[in-house]
C-alpha cells in the first residue's frame, strides 16, 4: 500500500462510514481516538505527516475494526479487504 494522499483520503472517508469524526488539532500530543458522549472522534495531529497520519489511522482501526453492519461503497469495500492483511499484521 503507498502512503499517499490518495490512501489517506480513503481511509478518513473509511472511519466516516463507520461513524467516527476525525479532528485535525494542533498541539504536542499523540494521535488517537477516545468516545466522548457516546460520540466517535479521532484527534490527528494537524503537523503529522501524510505518512504519520495514515501510520496513526492503520493503528486506530487495528484496535476499533470495522462492525459487519457497515455498508460500504464498492470501493471502499475493496479498499477494507486489502486493509485486512496488514491489520493482522499490525495486531501481533
Amino acid at each position: 500500500m503507498k502512503y499517499n494522499k490518495t490512501t489517506l483520503k480513503k481511509l478518513e472517508e473509511l472511519l466516516k462510514a463507520a461513524d467516527y469524526r476525525i479532528r485535525y488539532e494542533k498541539g504536542q500530543f499523540q494521535s488517537g481516538y477516545c468516545l466522548v458522549k457516546q460520540q466517535r472522534q479521532i484527534v490527528m495531529n494537524k503537523f503529522y505527516t501524510t505518512e504519520a497520519r495514515i501510520q496513526s489511522l492503520l493503528d486506530i482501526l487495528a484496535q476499533v475494526g470495522l462492525s459487519e453492519e457497515i455498508e460500504l461503497s464498492e470501493n471502499l469495500q475493496k479498499f477494507w479487504t486489502q486493509l485486512l492483511p496488514i491489520l493482522a499484521q499490525q495486531r501481533e
